[in-house]
């Protein structure tokens, strides 16, 4: 059973940044495209940012520019940058495997059970 573990979350002004990361405790991590996905309240999930294991990535319209993800083999784990931070970007934030044609057309379907999420919030 594959367990995923996120964390720094928290709640910052408008125009702050925070760094999310998510652990794994597989190598399994190694060859699978990743996936940052949010759901804020009364909202369906939705992809944020993908990578594949050659670090190409995707990212939501609404986060480009201002979000980054990366990943370390070494740590089995990904991180998503998230820079510029608005109110609307304030929701829970998971992250999971996700199968390529997901990836390829941003679904906000993940491959391993999900984790409990950290939670972002974005207010003045």
């Amino acid at each position: 059973q594959v367990q995923l573990m996120e964390s720094g979350g928290g709640s910052v002004q408008p125009g702050g940044s925070l760094r999310l990361s998510c652990s794994t405790s597989t190598s399994i991590f190694n060859r699978n495209h990743m996936a940052w996905y949010r759901q804020a309240p009364g909202k369906e999930r939705e992809l944020v940012a993908g990578s594949t294991p050659g670090d190409s990535t995707t990212y939501a319209d609404s986060v480009k520019g201002r979000f980054t993800i990366s990943r370390d083999t070494a740590k089995n784990t990904v991180y998503l940058q998230m820079n510029s931070l608005k109110p609307e970007d304030t929701a829970v934030y998971y992250c999971n495997a996700i199968r390529y044609n997901d990836y390829l057309g941003k679904a906000p379907f993940g491959l391993w059970d999900w984790g409990q999420g950290t939670q972002v919030t974005v207010s003045s």
